[in-house]
């Protein structure tokens, strides 16, 4: 296994001395926002991590090798590639055989954080069950990741493209907490609220640290989802990205796409018919889940001291 991981120099120190360090996922570099800002965003969402006493390590996959933290060099040139495969579990396989580039979802993410032994991960939302998977079966393989990987991942709730509530029972079935910090339901990526309540509420990242000290203690196997919601000066108005996010699944079902094409699609949708406010949103989101996230994984390391 360890020959198909390869750590960046900072990441390496920071392994080495015991800093903490936060996993981020490559596909919203590759699939989730336009060159050059996608590049832009990765490098600001990197620098908060440092500015809030972490490391990063971005994950991806370049030249057959799992990368645990890529360098300015590589961040730059995955997200000026065309072409590049969306890595999920299934794909990691074929793809590090092949050398492919790949980037790696919520579900890679939080295998390769796991292998690397990174315990926090940030992104913006998860997936989880599509709207009309009664019919279709289509639901996200980051739940099952979820199940299983002993990987928390800090978010801004579900994608509010998706069936929320559906997606709230699925990981209810599998056991995986959903942790509202600062808030009593679960944010809908976007906006701030849905009609939904979490399992518990976390106000400080200790509480959080404690929780998943202890989940993993007692043998516990599978994530979290700590779940913060957007800022409230950058969130959109509900009825206006409901309206939107209905149209676009409209188009969708009339050109029939389905399975993974249906989220990158959907998010560039969403933001045409926005003028691009949901871009702006979804910067600020993950922005803000870097600050959090950063957070809980100092407090996390704490813990593991005490």
């Amino acid at each position: 296994m360890k020959q198909y991981l390869s750590y960046s120099a900072e990441v390496q120190e920071a392994m080495a001395t015991g800093r903490p360090i936060v996993a981020l996922e490559s596909t919203i570099i590759s699939h989730g926002m336009p060159y050059p800002k996608n590049v832009e965003t990765a490098r600001e969402v990197e620098q908060i991590i440092r500015e809030n006493g972490a490391v990063p390590a971005t994950i991806a996959l370049i030249d057959g090798q799992i990368k645990i933290g890529l360098s300015d060099e590589e961040l730059e040139m995955f997200g000026n590639s065309q072409g590049v495969a969306k890595a999920s579990r299934r794909d990691l396989g074929y793809l590090i055989a092949t050398k492919q580039l790949g980037a790696t979802t919520v579900a890679a993410t939080m295998i390769c954080a796991d292998l690397a032994g990174i315990r926090i991960f940030v992104t913006g939302g998860i997936g989880g069950v599509h709207r009309g998977a009664e019919t279709t079966m289509d639901i996200s393989a980051d739940l099952e990741e979820l199940a299983k990987t002993n990987v928390a991942v800090v978010c801004a709730g579900a994608k509010s493209i998706l069936d929320i509530g559906l997606t709230m029972e699925y990981l209810e079935t599998k056991g995986v907490p959903v942790v509202g910090y600062e808030t009593d339901v679960l944010p809908a990526f976007y906006t701030r609220r849905s009609e939904f309540p979490i399992n518990f509420r976390a106000d400080d990242p200790e509480t959080v640290a404690d929780m998943l000290r202890v989940k993993w203690d007692l043998g516990l196997q599978g994530g979290a989802v700590i779940a913060n919601p957007i800022p409230e000066k950058d969130a959109l108005d509900e009825a206006f990205i409901n309206g939107i996010i209905q149209e676009a699944l409209k188009e969708a079902q009339e050109k029939n796409i389905s399975g993974k094409d249906v989220t990158p699609f959907m998010l560039g949708k969403v933001k045409d018919l926005t003028e691009g406010k949901s871009l702006d949103a979804n910067i600020a989101l993950v922005k803000h889940n870097a600050k959090i996230g950063t957070r809980i994984a100092i407090a996390f390391a704490n813990s593991k001291e005490s």
